[in-house]
């Protein structure tokens, strides 16, 4: 084995860079949502803004430490970094701490720690792993199951958690699979799920049965040469199926209050007075963040100026609605610029992996992209009211430190494989 020494490395300071400007600026809008207007103590431990800062000191420790070590480690050791994390999951059945309703926290002491978050990493070096295996041909039916349970046993222990936030994240695991070469069936398929699942909730069942006879009829007609009536009738008792299974899943088993975040997003509630009602009552964070974020204007009110914001408007604006903040203190054009960071965090990164000369690294590199992306997309888009409310943290921005160590992880151990990219043949 050639011993680190003797290897050169060129890390790629775009991205630790783009790295260092969101935590950076995460941690002044977490001061920002954490103090109340009075003079700050900037070491004052005990504040959000507080821990937050040692937690951001302990990531550098962090990331010397992902950096020194192999970079073939990660790929060697991969499927046993899968096997503890799942195991870290299983083992807050037992022991973990309820905190809002999830049970995904290990109390040490006064901290806590949330393997789900570190699941992710987990999850992608084994995807990573398992693709690049020279026995493994996405195209083949067989390793796409193998593929999908790698991916759902994590999902699944974390939805079990009432996770629901980390659970959906795993999707972002599909685009992954689908640069490595997963048949566009799935795309084409998985799209027309979703919207057969809004169209039902939205309009009911006799109407999307309707439709859907409709559409298939139709397609039959259009392509009577290629489709038996066997298909189509097949096609229509799938789709009618999938349908009933969507409004069963609603009504009898999601929680009301998941429930009542679905019904606000559609505006499946008719009455204007009730729908007002549940948007106080169910959606209150949701409505005070939006007031925050249009009353931030275009350029803001100004760092530690938000009115709503030192008024604790928004509940929990230091963790998941911590972009509700941006837009009010630094208006549409702080919003913007925060959202610009990303997507070249993003490009940055999807360009890295393209250039890798091992599978599993480029594997690796479209998985922290595919994360990254989910939780931004899920975040912002929930603070602003454009998707359900999900609990789920902002990447290198909101407060935590699981999450923060996460992604932290997740990120540098892509740079240091990239980094190895020049002793590579």
């Amino acid at each position: 084995m050639v011993r680190e020494t003797n290897r050169h490395f060129k890390f790629d300071w775009i991205t630790i860079i783009l790295f260092l400007l969101l935590v950076g600026f995460g941690w002044l809008n977490i001061l920002s949502a954490s103090h109340t207007g009075d003079t700050i103590n900037y070491f004052d431990f005990s504040q959000p803004y507080g821990k937050q800062l040692i937690f951001i000191l302990l990531t550098f420790v962090l990331i010397v430490l992902i950096l020194s070590i192999e970079a073939k480690f990660y790929e060697r050791f991969s499927s046993i970094i899968y096997i503890i994390s799942m195991l870290s999951l299983v083992g807050l059945f037992l022991f973990g701490k309820n905190v809002n309703g999830a049970t995904s926290w290990y109390a040490f002491g006064g901290m806590t720690l949330q393997p789900s978050e570190f699941a992710k990493m987990a999850t992608a070096l084994a995807v990573a792993k398992f693709i690049s295996d020279l026995n493994t041909d996405i195209k083949q039916f067989k390793d796409q199951i193998k593929t999908i349970i790698i991916i759902i046993v994590p999902a699944i222990l974390v939805l079990l958690q009432n996770d629901t936030g980390s659970t959906v994240v795993y999707a972002a695991f599909f685009f992954v699979l689908y640069r490595e070469g997963l048949p566009k069936i799935y795309l084409i398929l998985g799209v027309l799920v979703l919207l057969l699942s809004v169209f039902t909730l939205k309009f009911g069942l006799l109407i999307t049965a309707i439709l859907c006879a409709v559409v298939i009829t139709s397609l039959h007609f259009l392509f009577k040469r290629k489709r038996s009536i066997l298909q189509s009738a097949l096609a229509l008792t799938c789709c009618l199926g999938l349908s009933y299974g969507v409004k069963f899943f609603y009504q009898d088993i999601l929680k009301p209050h998941q429930q009542d975040r679905i019904s606000l997003w559609l505006r499946l509630e008719k009455d204007p007075e009730k729908l007002q009602q549940m948007k106080k009552t169910f959606a209150y964070n949701l409505h005070e963040s939006e007031k925050a974020i249009s009353s931030g204007g275009v350029t803001g009110k100004g760092f530690l100026e938000g009115t709503r914001t030192t008024g604790k408007f928004v509940p929990e604006q230091h963790t998941d609605y911590i972009f509700s903040t941006v837009g009010e203190e630094w208006g549409f054009l702080g919003s913007s610029l925060v959202v610009l960071v990303f997507v070249l965090l993003l490009l940055r990164i999807i360009h890295l992996s393209e250039l890798q000369k091992s599978q599993f690294s480029r594997v690796y590199g479209y998985s922290v992209a595919a994360i990254i992306f989910m939780h931004f997309l899920i975040n912002i888009g929930m603070v602003m009211g454009l998707i359900p409310t999900i609990g789920i943290p902002l990447p290198m921005f909101s407060y935590g430190g699981s999450g923060l160590w996460a992604f932290t992880i997740l990120l540098f151990i892509f740079i240091k494989l990239d980094s190895n990219r020049i002793n590579e043949w």
